[in-house]
């Protein structure tokens, strides 16, 4: 097959759109300079006002995306956006649809803010690495030396009894450590949070570093889903009422600014952290829930946000910072606006106090009577009653240089490992399918009692990302989800059926239709759930579909046969049912089912040349897997050989070894996976593609998504990240603020000093669409800032000090101008002035939601806040002895 670059491939139409460009000459005035500008990026003479961009004239969005920014550059045009591409797909509609629109100036139509930010000094910068460096030295001394008394004791001890109970005191102790220590931190370091903002890499940032590690390595995020994390969340400052259910593993940070109301319920995924980094500094604000709210998943509630009693916000949604739902309404979208969709569907149940309490008794006993003692219990005895390690205990040493303790090292790893892989596969396969017996579709059963036991132990195991991660774009990933409960009974094998995130609440409610092919990051949601209450229901997702990334598909989605769902798309459930349509945004509009440009490949799919490819592919696959089952293993071994060396040294350097070999390991982990990337690519960088899923190209970049990179997301918020990013190969200046940015293609992006990149943020250099895939580079400037949640597509151009606004989907293609402000799902120019949170104006000691937090309405225009909540807030450090209740 033959390698061509997008920008060839994309260079311009067919032959048929050439011949009907000349059908119809341009009108005067604003038809003529839009038709002037689109015949200039299709490389034609002219166009017909009257033709179909995608239909007629063989564009694609690409095309389409370079038209709008071009417009956009023009002073005498009014702004384009690829939303009103799609709503006007002629010229002449177009022009209609954006006559009443003001020219846009090339630069912004919104001033940039008059205070500049100005960017933290180099020496600041390195500074602050040492310090969070000595900071990392300074914990795992701590745990060395905690690990090394508590080791000593155990061993101590003779007899089964004797070391089991020794092994539940010290576990226990040792849990309830780690437990309080991020809570004592917390109010020693920080104290009571407000809302404020301050320079990230000074000394104040430093602190909020600190906490907010502390705070994310907390054991208590096992919890989630508990109503012992309700009372973790109380303990470090946040007000939170009666009966409040979270589900979300996305741990609030400033917690005392977060307050939360009776019977309030949080889905997974969502983002409320009460902080967030913009422009080169760190602001801290409010969140404020009232009672009854439900927020649903892969949300994102800025600072500066609220919602009133009985309010709710629908999935795949977001509210900016100044937005609130008023009282009883319903909300959806990025940015969010008001709709009368019911998202709480499920009837109340039976779910008191004493429940909850009993409950989360009953969790606290099995982790101190159960797996703690499995975990330290066990390591110890393995030590004692297998000959070849019990010989580590003695007083001799053995040291790195003895062979024996490689010998002893790779026996325990290949045991350890592979037995994990083969008896993993044995329990996933039957135990959840047991227990989903006692939870049965479409009945409401209550929290906190036997049957949502057994349904958190489905959802929990049968996640486990490992299996998805090995098998996950490749055929074999079908037959794992199959067993798993999946029901693939008509799935037509592709080669990439689904990607390596996949997620559910049950498997065995869960149908993919036949021909249907799903990026990464769908979340199937296909359990519903109250403050008191959840149930189960199929979710089914029809046939000859295409699920594009990051995606949460409800059960009762309105889509059927042959649809499109984009990247991030907020999947539709009232209306008629979608076929044969593309969906895109949040709030999802119709766009069309494919162009030219994704069917060249069709050929490829079916008959002879599918077969060929097919199983071109699968070999391929396989040696993939092989390949990093060796890398995974290679680096258990590594980590094995590490810590048997501690056992063995312990005698001799005591619990200093214990902590050098914890840095070591992380040192080691990082350098080793980067080693491991950049050879798979032989040390080159990708190159933008325009292919088949058949063609190797596209083989080497589903390899590289294999890269296990969740074991640098402990540099984050560090200058290391930005050393490790250079490593992979990403182009990235001086500076750069990463506090949980995934970038996909890293040889492909380019990131510009001074850059601010939120958690949750994502720059995708690809796109797949059926059985075509795309690649190219994008560019972030300098100085720029990318919100939590916001995704940046392929070919995309972030000028110098742009702002990309939360949960934002900025499209490929795209062109930001310098300084200007972006938003939404698609995202678009925000032409209102910015919000301006109230820790800038000086007055973080006020409830900045007194003041500014408003309905946003469609546009995001504020409104008063219900006055209710403004009663609310107005009293926040109000405690007495009696329980608080919102």
């Amino acid at each position: 097959m033959e390698e061509k670059s997008i920008e060839v491939l994309a260079s311009g139409p067919d032959e048929s759109a050439r011949d009907m460009s000349r059908d119809t000459g341009p009108k005067a005035g604003i038809e003529r300079d839009l038709a002037e500008v689109l015949a200039d990026v299709m490389s034609v003479e002219q166009v017909s006002v009257d033709s179909h961009f995608f239909d007629d004239l063989g564009a694609n969005s690409l095309m389409m995306a370079h038209f709008c920014a071009r417009v956009r550059k023009r002073a005498d045009l009014p702004s384009a956006s690829m939303k009103d591409i799609y709503r006007h797909p002629t010229i002449r509609s177009l022009a209609a649809g954006l006559a009443d629109a003001a020219p846009t100036p090339v630069e912004s139509s919104v001033p940039a803010p008059t205070e500049v930010v100005r960017p933290a000094s180099t020496p600041q910068y390195l500074l602050c690495g040492t310090m969070q460096f000595l900071i990392f030295v300074g914990y795992c001394c701590l745990a060395g030396l905690v690990t090394g008394r508590g080791y000593e004791w155990v061993s101590a001890g003779s007899g089964l009894s004797n070391i089991y109970l020794r092994a539940v005191i010290f576990g226990g102790a040792g849990l309830v450590g780690l437990c309080v220590f991020p809570i004592v931190a917390k109010w020693i370091l920080i104290g009571r949070w407000k809302a404020r903002e301050f320079p990230i890499w000074g000394l104040t940032y430093l602190r909020f570093w600190t906490v907010k590690t502390l705070v994310h390595a907390n054991p208590m995020i096992f919890f989630v889903g508990n109503p012992l994390y309700v009372l973790y969340l109380r303990a470090l400052g946040a007000r939170i009422g009666k009966g409040v259910s979270i589900f979300s593993r996305t741990i609030p940070v400033c917690t005392d600014l977060l307050t939360i109301g009776a019977g309030t319920v949080i889905r997974k995924d969502a983002f409320f952290l009460c902080y967030r980094a913009h422009a080169g500094r760190i602001q801290t604000g409010h969140v404020t829930l009232g009672r009854d709210v439900f927020v649903g998943e892969k949300t994102v509630l800025d600072i500066d946000t609220s919602m009133g009693d009985g309010a709710q916000l629908g999935h795949t949604s977001a509210l900016q910072s100044g937005q609130a739902v008023p009282e009883g309404q319903r909300w959806h979208g990025s940015p969010a606006q008001r709709t009368e969709f019911d998202y709480l569907s499920i009837a109340p149940a039976a779910c008191g106090t004493v429940r909850r309490a009993w409950f989360g008794l009953i969790s606290v006993l099995q982790v101190f009577f159960l797996y703690v003692p499995l975990t330290v219990g066990g390591a110890y005895m393995l030590f004692t009653e297998v000959p070849e390690l019990g010989s580590l205990l003695g007083p001799d040493t053995v040291g790195f240089t003895s062979p024996r303790l490689y010998v002893d090292a790779l026996v325990l790893s290949l045991a350890l490992f592979f037995g994990f892989i083969v008896l993993g596969l044995a329990l996933l396969f039957t135990v959840p399918r047991l227990l989903s017996l006692m939870v049965k579709p479409d009945k409401v059963y209550p929290l906190y009692g036997l049957h949502y036991s057994a349904h958190r132990a489905i959802a929990r195991m049968t996640n486990l990302k490992f299996f998805k991660w090995l098998l996950g774009d490749s055929s074999y990933i079908v037959h794992y989800l199959r067993g798993l409960g999946y029901d693939l009974s008509h799935v037509e094998q592709t080669g990439s059926n689904f990607g390596t995130e996949v997620q559910h609440e049950t498997p065995y409610l869960t149908s993919v239709g036949s021909g249907t092919m799903i990026a990464d990051g769908l979340s199937v949601i296909n359990a519903d759930f109250s403050s008191t209450s959840f149930r189960v229901s199929q979710a089914s997702i029809g046939p000859h579909n295409f699920l594009g990334n990051n995606i949460a598909y409800p059960s009762g989605a309105k889509t059927g046969d042959n649809c499109l769902l984009a990247t991030k798309v907020m999947v539709p459930l009232d209306g008629e049912v979608r076929e044969g349509v593309g969906l895109l945004g949040s709030p999802s509009f119709e766009i069309p089912r494919s162009v030219e440009r994704d069917s060249r490949f069709d050929q490829l799919r079916s008959g002879d040349q599918l077969r060929r490819h097919l199983s071109a592919k699968n070999r391929y696959n396989l040696r993939s897997m092989g390949l990093f089952l060796l890398v995974r293993w290679l680096h258990f071994f590594v980590l094995t050989v590490l810590g048997l060396a501690a056992v063995d040294l312990h005698g001799a350097f005591g619990w200093v070894v214990i902590t050098a070999s914890l840095g070591l390991a992380l040192v080691v982990s990082a350098v080793y996976l980067v080693l491991v990337e950049r050879g798979i690519a032989v040390f080159r960088p990708l190159k933008p593609q325009l292919c088949s899923i058949y063609d190797p190209n596209f083989w080497l970049h589903e390899r590289l998504w294999k890269i296990p990179i969740e074991y640098f997301h402990v540099f984050n918020g560090t200058p290391f990240m930005n050393v490790i990013w250079r490593l992979l190969g990403v182009q990235v200046g001086s500076r750069v603020f990463n506090d949980g940015c995934l970038v996909t293609e890293r040889t492909l992006a380019t990131i510009g000093s001074d850059s601010t990149l939120n958690v949750g943020s994502k720059i995708q250099c690809h796109s797949q669409e059926d059985g075509t895939f795309k690649s190219d580079r994008s560019t972030i400037g300098v100085g720029c800032t990318l919100g939590v949640g916001a995704i940046v597509h392929y070919g995309v151009t972030m000028g110098d000090g742009a702002v990309l606004a939360p949960d934002s989907f900025l499209m490929k293609g795209e062109e930001v101008p310098r300084h200007a402000r972006w938003g939404g799902n698609p995202a678009t120019e925000l032409r209102d002035a910015p919000y301006r949170p109230a820790a800038l104006g000086r007055k973080a000691e006020l409830n900045p939601l007194d003041q500014h937090a408003q309905p946003a309405g469609e546009q995001g225009r504020p409104a008063d806040p219900p006055r209710r909540q403004r009663r609310l807030r107005r009293r926040p450090d109000r405690r007495s002895t009696a329980p608080w209740r919102p």
